[in-house]
């Protein structure tokens, strides 16, 4: 790699001219692909990342009470296990010291650049690279592969008034740590994964604390529990017990399948034991009832804890169903649905649990393909779609991690992770053997692959359950999670299958030529 002096990086690093490989992105996507690019020996790579350090989500979540919700033997590198997990359910703190100890001891942070964000990327057709201008300079490469997920922008609302509001307010994704809640009036917008986790935490301290809820989820008792010392010895000393707990729990959670995407009936048992941790949690009927959803469980993410009913149920904690109209500089202004009557509750701090752009990734805006458009112009007509949720037709050499219908509502990403990871590596070995300058996915194997997943999705709980939820786009379509087996993903995206491209070679000649591999 060349290195310019002109462009700074974060510290005194400079930003390289052109890399073979260029990754958006430090969390579990960017981390793994790093360390997979240079066990392959394609060392001639960089990573560049907004934050100051890796983590992705894990290190931009820091809101009380941030955990995740799968096991913890299950939410790691296959490669990398970690034999210090404290809890079944990992803490975000464990989590990104978790990812920094993999960097470091992988030896790939000499090709990170932290403090950098991607402004703008576009295909050259004429010199086959990717012009990508950053922050801390500009650098071409001949590969570019997003890492940078559904979760790394957060969505704030759009209530009337927000922005005139006088009081300290935040998302829970930008935790604000200089604000002492103790004592305090606070609001907090939103019932979803994190607000369950929130509320628990910050009911212990608050005057009063105003849940606006516009829609009950499903909450499921959370099985956490601290590892003995005899396990956390044998997780270190005995490899072969860490992976039969791990398949264990995987496979356990593939059983949870046919009931979100064949037959809904089958999750009945878990919505009775959703139902019976309400009435564990909470004794007043009446709240109850509030708290109780009337849409089928999994329709909706499935959330898990055992403090948030008990939370909802305490003296200074209100749960509010009535819409809101508009925020004052002071309060909350809501509508009761029955009497059309307004009514304004003060606040001193407002929180947002409004979750993230899900089905409109803000990077997508910023990529822009061989006819000049933005990946987000072209999802604003079709709907966040792609192939294999990894490579997308008009977007030579773009490779995206966690893409269009990947996610997941039963089992761990980085399993999806390492699936597009070993896709991604098949992909660039396959261009160096054969001389290939650059593939894009035809557009009729693309069409062919969505086509399947949106027939699929028709079955599924996330359309048939009753709900609206932050899985269906604009268009009520679902391009948000992967509607078969996690086993079924690694299967077809095993090898790339470059049948299915349009590429472009490399030869002797000045000119370039396009053909169609068969």
């Amino acid at each position: 790699m060349t290195t310019t002096t002109s462009a700074a990086a974060a510290g005194t690093e400079t930003l390289p001219e052109h890399v073979r490989v260029l990754v958006v992105g430090a969390g579990f996507a960017g981390l793994g692909m790093a360390i997979k690019l240079e066990e392959a020996g394609q060392a001639d790579f960089l990573v560049v990342d907004k934050g100051d350090t890796v983590g992705g989500t894990w290190r931009d979540n820091t809101y009380p009470g941030a955990a995740c919700d799968v096991p913890s033997q299950l939410y790691s590198f296959s490669f990398a296990p970690n034999p210090t997990w404290s809890r079944s359910f990992s803490p975000q703190p464990e989590i990104h010291a978790y990812l920094q100890d993999v960097a470091q001891r992988a030896g790939v942070l000499d090709r990170f650049r932290f403090g950098t964000t991607v402004q703008d990327a576009a295909w050259d057709t004429e010199d086959e690279v990717w012009t990508v201008v950053t922050s801390a300079g500009t650098v071409t490469a001949d590969v570019l592969i997003s890492g940078s997920g559904g979760l790394s922008e957060p969505k704030d609302p759009d209530i009337k008034g927000i922005d005139g509001f006088t009081g300290a307010i935040f998302h829970t994704a930008r935790w604000d740590h200089d604000v002492d809640l103790t004592g305090k009036r606070v609001a907090v917008i939103g019932t979803g994964a994190s607000a369950i986790q929130v509320i628990p935490e910050i009911a212990k301290t608050v005057a009063h604390l105003g849940v606006y809820q516009r829609t009950a989820p499903w909450v499921m008792p959370r099985h956490d529990r601290a590892y003995t010392g005899i396990e956390r010895l044998g997780f270190r000393y005995l490899p072969g017990l860490q992976k039969i707990y791990r398949s264990a729990i995987y496979w356990g959670r593939e059983t949870y399948v046919p009931g979100f995407t064949r037959v809904p009936k089958i999750l009945s048992p878990a919505q009775t034991m959703a139902l019976g941790n309400i009435r564990k949690g909470i004794s007043d009927p009446e709240l109850q009832e509030k708290v109780t959803p009337d849409f089928q469980i999994g329709c909706k993410r499935i959330l898990i804890s055992n403090t948030y009913y008990p939370a909802l149920a305490q003296d200074n904690v209100e749960v509010i169903t009535d819409g809101i109209t508009e925020i004052t500089p002071t309060g909350i202004v809501t509508r009761d649905a029955r009497t059309n009557e307004l009514r304004e509750r003060d606040i001193d701090v407002l929180i947002v649990a409004t979750g993230f752009f899900t089905t409109d990734q803000p990077i997508a805006h910023h990529i822009k393909g061989r006819e000049g458009r933005t990946l987000g112009d072209v999802w604003a007509e079709t709907g966040m779609t792609s192939y294999k949720g990894t490579t997308a037709a008009g977007f030579p050499n773009l490779f995206q991690i966690v893409g269009a219908n990947t996610g997941l509502g039963h089992s761990s990403m980085v399993f999806m992770i390492e699936s597009q990871i070993a896709y991604i590596l098949s992909a660039l070995q396959q261009m160096g053997e054969r001389g290939i300058a650059a593939v894009e996915p035809t557009q009729a194997a693309q069409a062919a692959w969505n086509d399947d997943l949106q027939r699929r999705m028709k079955r599924t709980v996330w359309s048939t359950g009753g709900c609206a939820s932050w899985y269906l786009d604009e268009h009520g379509r679902n391009t948000t999670l992967w509607p078969r087996t996690t086993f079924a993903f690694r299967g077809l995206l095993r090898s790339f299958d470059i049948e299915q491209y349009v590429v472009t070679t490399r030869s002797d000649a000045p000119t370039r030529t396009k053909e169609h591999v068969a």
